[in-house]
């Protein structure tokens, strides 16, 4: 990393201090850098460097979840919804483990979840002067890809051929530092535990993003190796006793994306072009789902998944365009920018050193507003929005993933698109011949929605409609790329990735021709993204890091980035307009709620269970923690280390955590321990993972 000396004024910089950098509990912090004086100065706690290390080797990375290992033989506590697509894949329409519960009694009967690894995060090293080395005095995209080409060679050098290591060159302050993660992977992931959906999402829609809860959304997964459960002697230790109310809290979890660091120029983007895009379309394919799924029961069953994830999905944009829209929200920011700015300029040398990185990123906006539509649309990967190509189409995605990778693995290594570089060719192996269940009627409705709302978005007349539709419909053109596909077989797709381009070019399969007669035009707004949008901002973003370190030191925390973080905070619950409520829920609660009618239905074991459960355990808590999309299944533990629950959802007003950290109105949603415990000896007699737990 390029350091800058600190230039800036003793007054402007205490000024500063008192704004920008994070407050109390406010951060998601990297290991490497966690405010451990700081956290028990607020918290009064006496946490040390031995504590973090055991957090961090003891939390896991579980697909777009966190999660947190709690036996000594690799058992891992996550969240129900974060094992929901293992466990449609196990299931069938005749066996309905989201409608059961996946309850095996032994080890034995635990079951693969295909494609799925768990990673631990093993070590973290700088390699920010070498990226920065090898992407000096180029632009646009020439700047991007010389960057990507970097940090995949030292992924190569730092992990090799290794199946059970990755290695991931992390961007962190969006270009300040780049940092090298090495991670134990485990490619052998069964399902040891799952209750019914109906327990895990009780309260359905309505209750999601909001408190009280009365949800148990956790499950159990464990890692294999050699066929025999992994040796974890590293792991949380298990804690059923009841939450204290005010107790601090820890929580470790991957959180996906925030967008703390943008400046009010790229915000204005975000609220006026990006989210309402991805709002208005998410919704229509949540409508086209939901007419779907009351066609009978085995359509409920299908959509089921995918109904939930665009909903949490649509959910999440609501609360952030309302964060967006809030004047007095909006002006805190404007004034912290306000205020980094004038430290910048009042030192002619940082000035000159990082020049105006606002007036930067301000002038590329018109781009990204007009590309931003086919963008995401056509290649997706903006790192903006969630619009995504194809709408999550299972087979295009394939056929996109072999014509790209056949094309990609043609070229040395250092040349090709990041996401097939050879570092990270055994990751997108592992994902294409994973045995995962295709459903043409599902297949059919999402690209059927991607087709009409990507013409409806780019217009009937844009120059990509010719390739993107010809002289079909979208009807039309879906129903026969759908029926005439045989990629949902995991054996062709294996046949497909080793025969290369020569294959993928002599295949007749109707998705695969699809995939290459598109390919052109999607390259091609990628490479205008990178050229126009993604270079001149990671270059303009570099020089803001360089401004932030000069100004305020380590004492700011990266944006998000889908990686480990530590959070911290208190159990509390919330008083605030529109938000207010205590800090736990019960089962007595639970009862009290449920009516008998859908979404407040108990499940029959709940029903069965009720007079052995003690009504005053705790089901939820709230939690002051600093957390967002993908802090999902995240272990939360108290002053000691000990695991008393999972993160699994936030309060709607959170959404706001995209952008900014507001304590008053920050709650994250956990289940607790004690509920989790409850539910395995009341309700679904689960005895031999209590005792691998130590619960007497």
């Amino acid at each position: 990393m390029r350091h800058f000396a600190f230039f800036a004024s003793a007054a402007v910089l205490a000024f500063a201090a008192s704004v920008t950098p994070a407050a109390a509990e406010e951060g998601m912090w990297t290991y490497d850098n966690f405010p451990i004086a700081r956290a028990n100065e607020s918290l009064g706690t006496h946490i040390d460097q031995g504590f973090l290390d055991r957090l961090r080797l003891s939390s896991v990375k579980f697909g777009g979840c966190s999660a947190g290992l709690i036996s000594g033989e690799g058992l891992i506590m996550t969240n129900n919804h974060c094992v929901a697509t293992c466990v449609a894949n196990l299931s069938t329409p005749q066996l309905q483990y989201a409608e059961t519960g996946f309850l095996p009694k032994s080890r034995e009967e635990e079951l693969k979840c295909q494609g799925a690894t768990a990673e631990i995060l093993t070590d973290i090293s700088d390699v920010t002067e070498r990226i920065n080395k090898a992407a000096h005095g180029l632009e646009g995209q020439a700047f991007t890809r010389a960057r990507e080409s970097e940090a995949g060679r030292i992924e190569l050098e730092a992990c090799g051929t290794d199946k059970t290591i990755r290695c991931q060159v992390v961007s962190l302050y969006r270009g300040g530092q780049f940092k090298l993660y090495k991670f134990r992977k485990y490619d052998d992931v069964r399902l040891a535990w799952a209750p019914e959906d109906r327990a895990a999402t009780f309260g359905g829609d309505l209750d999601n993003f909001s408190f009280p809860r009365f949800a148990i959304d956790a499950a159990f997964i464990r890692v294999y190796e050699d066929g025999k459960p992994a040796q974890t002697p590293t792991h949380f230790t298990w804690n059923a006793d009841k939450p204290t109310e005010g107790e601090p809290v820890f929580l470790s979890g991957n959180p996906g994306s925030t967008q703390r660091l943008l400046t009010q120029a790229q915000l204005m983007t975000i609220r006026d072009v990006v989210l309402p895009m991805d709002q208005l379309i998410a919704s229509e394919l949540r409508g086209r789902l939901i007419r779907y799924s009351e066609e009978g029961d085995e359509q409920a069953f299908i959509a089921m998944d995918p109904i939930v994830g665009v909903e949490n999905t649509y959910k999440r944009g609501v609360g952030r365009m309302r964060a967006l829209t809030d004047a007095d929200f909006m002006d805190r920011l404007a004034g912290q920018e306000t205020v980094f700015r004038r430290s910048v300029a009042e030192s002619e040398v940082l000035s000159a050193q990082v020049g105006d990185p606002w007036a930067n990123l301000a002038a590329v906006q018109s781009d990204a507003r007009e590309l931003y539509a086919p963008m995401a649309l056509l290649e997706g990967g903006t790192g903006m929005g969630t619009t995504s190509v194809a709408g999550g189409s299972n087979l295009f995605g394939y056929a996109k993933t072999l014509v790209r990778g056949a094309q990609e693995r043609a070229k040395p290594s250092a040349e090709r698109l990041a996401e097939y570089s050879d570092s990270r060719l055994s990751g997108v192996e592992a994902r294409l011949f994973a045995e995962r269940p295709t459903y043409p009627e599902l297949e059919q409705i999402r690209l059927e929605w991607w087709l009409s709302k990507t013409r409806e978005w780019l217009t009937v007349d844009s120059p990509y409609m010719a390739a993107l539709l010809g002289k079909e419909s979208p009807e039309g053109l879906s129903a026969r790329l759908v029926a005439g596909s045989k990629l949902a077989d995991p054996a062709v797709r294996r046949a497909l990735w080793e025969g290369g381009l020569a294959a993928i070019q002599a295949s007749d399969d109707p998705m695969i021709q699809y995939a290459l007669r598109i390919d052109a035009d999607s390259r091609a707004v990628r490479t205008d993204w990178e050229n126009k949008v993604d270079g001149p901002t990671s270059k303009a973003s570099e020089q803001l890091s360089a401004a932030r370190f000069a100004v305020y030191g380590d004492t700011v925390y990266p944006d998000a980035t889908g990686t480990l973080r530590l959070t911290y905070g208190k159990v509390e619950g919330s008083d605030v307009p529109g938000q207010r409520f205590g800090a736990f829920t019960t089962f007595a609660g639970l009862w009290d709620r449920a009516t008998g009618a859908e979404p407040f239905v108990l499940t029959p074991g709940l029903q069965a269970a009720r007079d052995r459960i003690d009504p005053n355990t705790v089901m939820n808590m709230a939690v002051s923690t600093d957390t967002i999309g993908g802090s999902s299944g995240s272990p939360v533990l108290n002053a000691k280390g000990e695991i008393i629950g999972a993160n699994f959802d936030s309060t709607v007003l959170s959404q706001r955590n995209a952008y900014g950290y507001d304590i008053r109105t920050n709650r994250s949603v956990i289940v607790t321990t004690q509920a989790v415990t409850t539910a395995l000896r009341d309700v679904y007699g689960l005895d031999h993972l209590l005792v691998e737990l130590g619960v007497k």
